[in-house]
């Protein structure tokens, strides 16, 4: 099943996803729904982040060669995990801003995302895998010179449009042996097998449940294996096979 959020009628419902349509429902995919039987086309609806996450888990340094591209090529020996901002999702279609002031290198870092369907705590890795709800797509928008001047991550991951999440959920396929590619302009530029992580997303959920109760919506952004430059006037797309393609145009903050 492919499960969606959308800007409708002054609401924001989920829906499911069938060919080109999409049939809302009332309710939640982490709960009880009911099909309403309304439709509306995909290519009319305008596609919000699948799911407004209680809690925004991010990995990094996952993927050996993302590690050997850092000063620190170190690899990493447990998992380890970060926060980003809510309010930094946004969803396909929508326009990446790069900030007026952003000067430096300003990059994307293309991600699959678990979303968690249960509660789990002090989870085996087999509650760990059951917890998974689906997979979608992330666009770690990332600005270098502020990530590192800075102190901490606050602007350079954060800042408002950052994060773009979508297009939906996709809860019928295994990510792990998928295949990640980022398109600039319906050209190719980088790709890499997505399960090729040094820890997959259940080592991750067992280990932050071993501290932190994981709660559904909440959602896990796994790394990356590859940083394309995002250039303003160009539009940038992630695809990863058996979930889909998350695309949004980049635009400077100052052209708006």
């Amino acid at each position: 099943m492919r499960w969606c959020r959308i800007a409708h009628g002054g609401r924001e419902p989920f829906g499911l996803v069938t060919e080109d349509k999409i049939e809302l429902v009332d309710g939640t995919p982490f709960g009880e729904y009911r099909r309403t039987g309304e439709r509306v086309a995909l290519d009319d609806a305008r596609l919000l982040p699948p799911v407004l996450p209680p809690t925004f888990f991010a990995v990094g340094f996952n993927y050996t060669a993302h590690v050997r591209e850092s000063s620190k090529a170190v690899l990493p020996e447990r998992p380890e995990v970060g926060y980003r901002a809510q309010g930094a999702l946004i969803g396909h279609g929508e326009a990446v801003v790069k900030p007026a002031d952003c000067t430096g290198r300003f990059e994307s870092e293309a991600e699959l995302v678990a979303v968690i369907g249960r509660s789990v705590r002090r989870c085996s890795r087999d509650e760990a895998a059951a917890a998974v709800f689906g997979w979608t797509i992330g666009n770690d928008v990332s600005a270098r010179e502020w990530q590192h001047g800075d102190r901490t991550f606050w602007r350079a991951k954060n800042s408002d449009t950052f994060k773009p999440m979508g297009p939906w959920i996709e809860t019928g396929t295994d990510p792990l042996t998928a295949r990640t590619t980022v398109a600039v302009d319906g050209t190719e530029v980088a790709g890499f097998d997505t399960g090729a992580m040094i820890f997959d997303p259940y080592d991750y959920i067992r280990e932050i449940s071993r501290y932190i109760t994981l709660r559904p919506g909440d959602v896990l952004w796994m790394g990356t294996d590859a940083t394309v430059e995002m250039v303003p006037g160009t539009t940038l797309a992630v695809s990863i096979t058996g979930i889909g393609t998350l695309r949004n145009p980049i635009v400077l903050e100052e052209d708006r």
